[in-house]
């Protein structure tokens, strides 16, 4: 053995021993302390089933039928198989029976409304053009000092800019998980 391993615990050493049978040679030793970790973790949570079981049952201590329970209903609870393959292929033979719904777009990327989209607007700001006093008398004596008669469909424009609030939306990129 090497020399950390002499005053490696038991447990340590068989998890060792389990990962070089396993054929893994080379590993982070933080990986002994992880698997070490899970085991008694493991190990609590199937003694503690078993604690319940038996004192469901009446018994003053726990016995291997008790632990056997306990282990049993870890495993049904915590493993699954997957369904036979007949069933896939048959679930596969109904779900393909309906046909994918003609593009409408024509050639290229078929992409969902912006609506629908993680990037279109999802808040407005709404922007008052309260004019101040003396922005106004500026514009007032810039307008006398000019000889040439401004565009109608300008002052309508700024008429309306002035009486009615400005909307501007804003594009978010793709939410990040947390």
């Amino acid at each position: 053995m090497a020399d950390g391993e002499e005053d490696l615990p038991r447990d340590a050493k068989i998890v060792k021993t389990l990962l070089k049978s396993m054929g893994v040679e080379n590993y982070e030793p933080r990986v002994v302390h992880q698997f070490l970790e899970l085991w008694y973790r493991y190990v609590v949570d199937v003694l503690t089933d078993a604690q319940v079981y038996s004192e469901h049952a009446g018994k003053s201590t726990i016995d291997s039928d008790d632990v056997k329970l306990a282990i049993q209903s870890k495993v049904n609870f915590s493993f699954s198989q997957p369904p036979p393959r007949e069933v896939l292929l048959e679930l596969a033979r109904e779900r393909n029976k309906i046909p994918l719904p003609k593009s409408l777009s024509g050639p290229g990327m078929a992409l969902p409304p912006e609506s629908d989209t993680l990037i279109s607007p999802n808040y407005q700001l709404v922007i008052s053009k309260k004019r101040t006093r003396e922005a106004v008398d500026e514009t007032e004596e810039d307008e006398e000092g000019s000889d040439s008669k401004p565009n109608p469909s300008q002052e309508q424009r700024t008429d309306l800019s002035q009486n009615t609030p400005q909307r501007v939306s804003f594009p978010l990129g793709p939410k990040r998980a947390r």
